[in-house]
């Protein structure tokens, strides 16, 4: 078999680490196991140096700020020894048989996930399976899981492959490098995952789900529902809340749409096309809804409007605000752009906003240059270049 390096950041997570690690000891192949402690204050640290196992490379960040999920799964992977590399996370438990079933489908250019079995803290999905062996790591019986995936458990599908992408995924580790690793956009972490799976999609690679593979994820246990960080389970943590948003924003900007897969969570990519908007009647408020959304943002009225926006929105990003928001003034600029939507502030609506959103699909199905009306919006469509991330 194969040798896989698991790469795990963790944060405060040390009873769930815990279970991941003699989980995967408990593999049958010799696989690598790397931790990666971002600045926990829970004993993990103490734990590491106590665990006497070759087979273990930590890297530690002795804080007092966290890296995140972005810089540390790279810094492992990075780190790794193996050909082989799995994105796994700490409050995953690795059924038995895991590593020869995601082994029998790995390929050059192919991502493999494993099934989740998770307790219902989040909705069913027909990407995994809901049934309850413990919310907390104290309740978790991993004898009892065990004999369930062993005698009881049957897949949702009448298959054994679908196709879909997410956490915990293994692939070889030149791929993982040839696509550029995590982007630096969406550190620490959230929406981090998405982006990197369109930009696997757009390099051309397969991404296959195992529904003989399987994990135990007690889920969110990073940020959203960690204790440390003001969460619960089911709870979310201010943090996450805070670090969601904002990377929900940020995946905008650079993707020109929310988050999109279809239902065995294969990323579903509308074109991006270099849109500007040419605002009238700008104020502060339609400037901070619409940015996201556009290459370039021109807008009318008093300059201390756009101070005050990229003043508070840019510690947000690191796309360069200055260079994004411009004046909307044709003595200054040729608008020579692939879209470009007139948009007026008095007229702008819910029904706008909710074009704006789905923009690159009304454009992708139109097809064609030329200008159309869009609601109160006017759109002139010049090329339809688009931009991809893949290699």
């Amino acid at each position: 078999m194969k040798p896989i390096t698991f790469v795990i950041p963790s944060r405060n997570n040390l009873e769930f680490l815990q279970l991941a690690y003699q989980s995967i000891k408990n593999l049958e192949g010799d696989h690598e196991i790397l931790v990666l402690n971002d600045a926990s204050t829970d004993g993990t640290q103490e734990w590491i140096k106590s665990v006497n196992d070759p087979k273990l490379i930590t890297y530690h960040n002795e804080g007092p700020d966290r890296i995140g999920i972005v810089g540390m799964f790279d810094k492992g992977i990075e780190m790794a020894t193996t050909d082989i590399i799995m994105a796994f996370h700490a409050d995953m438990v690795a059924a038995p048989n895991l590593d020869k079933y995601i082994l029998k489908h790995l390929k050059k250019d192919t991502v493999v996930s494993a099934t989740r079995v998770e307790p219902p803290l989040h909705p069913d999905g027909p990407e995994k399976m809901l049934m309850d062996f413990g919310v907390e790591a104290e309740d978790f019986n991993y004898d009892k899981f065990c004999n369930w995936v062993n005698n009881d458990y049957k897949p949702k599908h009448n298959t054994l492959v679908t196709e879909g992408i997410f956490a915990p995924w293994c692939m070889y580790k030149e791929d993982f490098l040839a696509v550029g690793g995590h982007d630096e956009l969406f550190a620490p972490q959230s929406k981090e995952d998405s982006d990197l799976f369109n930009r696997f999609i757009q390099s051309g690679y397969k991404v296959l789900q195992t529904w003989e593979g399987l994990v135990y994820h007690f889920t969110s246990r990073g940020s959203r529902f960690n204790k440390h960080a003001g969460g619960s389970a089911g709870n979310d943590s201010k943090e996450w809340q805070y670090t969601n948003h904002k990377n929900t924003r940020n995946f905008i900007r650079k993707w020109g749409h929310f988050v999109k897969h279809d239902p065995l969570m294969k990323p579903v990519i509308p074109p991006k096309y270099d849109v500007a908007f040419k605002v009238t009647n700008n104020n502060v408020e339609l400037l901070k809804f619409l940015e996201p959304w556009c290459s370039v943002y021109y807008g009318d009225g008093v300059g201390m409007q756009y101070d005050f926006y990229i003043q508070t929105e840019q510690p947000n990003t690191i796309i360069n605000l200055k260079d994004k928001i411009k004046p909307n003034d044709s003595t200054l600029h040729d608008f020579n752009h692939g879209v470009v939507v007139e948009i007026d502030g008095k007229t702008f609506n819910q029904q706008d906003a909710d074009f704006i959103q789905v923009l690159s699909e009304v454009i992708e199905e139109g097809g064609e240059i030329g200008e159309f009306e869009l609601g109160s919006m006017r759109i002139f469509i010049n090329d339809l270049k688009t931009k991809t991330y893949g290699v």
